[in-house]
């Protein structure tokens, strides 16, 4: 009975001894494991877009908020967001547009892009949590929401062009 046992222990020490290893110093578990393309946080795609204002071109890595659960849920609960981060809305059948900051603790610029792919207005630093509607200037095809008072930092405003 007792070499039984002593065999059975030895067994398993070999197979601890050769199984992988987790790394003590994993610091970023999520962005290892979540598939390359894929936001590590929210698990939705990610693309780029620029904005083009004058001859500049501001280039950020968007998220991509496809499904109407996704668009329902867009930033809220989100304690971060980079300085060249975003997420789209894409519209369609592009629409009147109308945002609020429900359950959103960061202040937003979110700026509604037209059919022609040009800015028709951003509505600037939202206020986090506010439940006040922020409307669309005209038919929307798309909503790009990026951290508040990057839009004004970076002098994108209303005409300018946006790539996704």
């Amino acid at each position: 009975m007792i070499a039984r046992f002593a065999a059975l222990l030895a067994a398993s020490l070999f197979l601890i001894a050769c199984s992988p290893q987790q790394s003590a110093d994993r610091t970023s578990s999520l962005a290892t494991e979540t598939p390359r393309g894929l936001h590590p946080e929210s698990g939705l795609k990610v693309i780029p877009l620029t904005v083009t204002s004058g001859t500049a071109v501001h280039s950020f890595q968007v998220e991509v908020a496809a499904s109407a659960e996704e668009q329902r849920k867009g930033l809220m609960f989100r304690a971060r967001l980079g300085p060249n981060e975003g997420m789209i809305f894409p519209r369609n059948p592009p629409d009147l547009a109308s945002f609020w900051m429900k359950n959103t603790p960061l202040p937003l610029d979110i700026i509604f892009v037209g059919e022609d792919r040009k800015i028709l207005n951003i509505a600037a630093n939202t206020v986090p949590y506010s439940l006040d509607s922020v409307p669309a200037a005209g038919l929307t095809a798309l909503v790009l929401e990026i951290p508040g008072g990057r839009a004004a930092e970076l002098g994108i405003e209303p005409g300018d062009s946006v790539e996704w």
